[in-house]
């Protein structure tokens, strides 16, 4: 897993500060859902995504490293990842994300090993 995998890309525009809870959610073949929570805290940035009914109401968790773009004036965020790969992700646990490095380990794991 590699640190820039937590970190947002230069290239997206992000700034800390901006309240992306709301922003639509594109994969690279179409919408995933809605930012539910987000951190931009450096080294461990993220975005929990609530995907509605496109996988039964499941939340997950997207590394600010899967990140490509994100415009403020449609409110969406784009990332480099597919619906099937994001639905496939490791399940998303509201309690573990924020205590558990093993967590954070194994999804940093996985979308880093997307990056081949």
């Amino acid at each position: 897993m590699t640190d820039s995998l937590w970190t947002y890309p230069e290239s997206t525009n992000h700034r800390d500060g901006i309240d992306l809870i709301g922003y639509k959610v594109e994969a690279t073949d179409g919408s995933i859902g809605k930012v539910d929570k987000h951190s931009d805290e450096v080294g461990s940035a993220y975005l929990v995504v609530d995907t509605g009914p496109w996988i039964f109401g499941k939340h997950v968790m997207l590394p600010a490293g899967t990140v490509t773009a994100l415009d403020s004036s449609t409110r969406t965020i784009y990332v480099a990842r597919t619906k099937d790969e994001i639905k496939n992700a490791p399940e998303f646990d509201k309690d573990k994300h924020l205590t558990d490095p093993e967590y954070r380990h194994t999804l940093g794991g996985y979308y880093g090993g997307l990056l081949g």
